[in-house]
């Protein structure tokens, strides 16, 4: 099968950007698309031909680096294709379905017996410890997948998978209420389905959008937000509460001076690129409150896959080949993509009768 393998942790280069890791290669093409052998799933696992896989700036803080996963790597998190084959799983085979982030997790240690096991002591993610999207079939396990609607395309399935999820899940970690005033710092994947989640739940929000992108602030208005503008501005009133999704870290102590006595700040990133210095007077002071996402549980998917289908989701997204994944990633540590980035592995709409009929060669053999 084709697959996009990532050999060696690399910078990737982006032309006018200056280099943050000397010690690494310099590479525009981090990923090589190959043929590599096609998985074969274990007891309890099910292996899935991939439609669709979004790219998330997690997938570069792996390529280069800030994420330690296992080498040589297939990543991809934002998984959504057709179950082809099950071992020991009943039921799943045709169904399309989605992985997340969270690939296994022990269900034994103390945090996942808390009902945390995005923090489990054991925790494996997909594309980093174990192979992920990028390719034309996958595994995972079978309790790690959910099952998605046929009747919307792929590529607008991925990222529910992780932008979403995991957005979802520092909304909520938020506890905002109704007319509160809330700052999203930058506006990517994740922010662009947040500020919709927001909307619908707390109609009179205010929601002001700090991007330096003119185009992601055309997005943010249209889904939305009160006001827009870069980080350096003030908006009209002081935050009550904020969500930071930028790979930076100066973006924290600022989100901080903005935001108002006894507000929260919950940092939506897996890694940043430059340190985080605080002053504590300045910054936390009056009972302001900084927390950390970390990973995402079955229950956050779950959960979020439950609100799209009750209240829908616009998902912006901008597709790319298989073979295109190298220019996916350029585009996305540039900020040029509006919306997800995902990569559209089968081009075709939806599952269809004739889709589904075709059996991998390595299947036919057992038929």
């Amino acid at each position: 099968m084709k697959a996009g393998v990532v050999h060696e942790n690399a910078e990737i280069f982006v032309e006018g950007s200056a280099r943050r890791y000397p010690s690494l290669p310099l590479k525009e093409d981090p990923v090589e698309v190959t043929e590599v052998p096609m998985p074969t799933p274990k007891k309890g696992q099910v292996l899935i031909e991939v439609e669709a896989c979004g790219v998330c700036y997690t997938d570069i803080d792996i390529i280069e680096g800030r994420v330690r996963c296992k080498l040589p790597l297939i990543p991809g998190h934002q998984i959504v294709g057709k179950v082809v084959e099950s071992v020991g799983v009943d039921g799943l085979v045709g169904e399309r379905v989605g992985v997340a982030w969270i690939g296994h997790t022990c269900g034994t240690c103390e945090y996942c017996r808390r009902g945390l096991e995005n923090l489990c002591q054991s925790f494996k993610a997909t594309g980093c410890d174990l192979d992920g999207g990028y390719a034309e079939y996958t595994v995972a396990y079978a309790d790690y997948v959910y099952t998605l609607p046929r009747s919307v395309e792929a590529v607008r399935l991925a990222p529910l998978m992780c932008a979403g999820s995991v957005g979802f899940r520092a909304y909520r970690l938020l506890g905002m209420h109704d007319g509160a005033r809330v700052g999203l710092f930058g506006f990517g994947s994740s922010a662009h389905i947040v500020i919709q989640v927001i909307r619908k739940l707390h109609p009179s929000t205010e929601i002001y959008v700090f991007t330096r992108s003119e185009h992601h602030r055309d997005l943010a208005k249209r889904l939305g937000a009160d006001w827009t503008g870069p980080p350096s501005e003030d908006p009209p009133k002081k935050l009550n509460f904020a969500l930071d999704f930028t790979p930076v870290g100066e973006t924290i102590p600022r989100a901080m001076e903005l935001i108002d006595r006894g507000g929260r700040l919950i940092i939506n990133a897996i890694r940043k690129q430059t340190p985080v210095v605080l002053d504590y007077a300045t910054h936390i002071w009056q009972e302001k409150e900084i927390k950390s996402v970390a990973n995402v549980t079955r229950e956050d998917v779950k959960s979020f896959i439950n609100f799209y289908t009750t209240h829908g989701v616009d998902t912006h997204v901008q597709e790319y080949r298989l073979e295109e994944v190298n220019k996916a990633l350029r585009d996305l540590k540039a900020a040029k993509t509006i919306g997800a980035p995902v990569l559209k592995i089968k081009w075709h709409h939806h599952i269809n009768k004739t889709h589904s009929n075709k059996i991998p060669t390595r299947l036919q053999a057992r038929t």
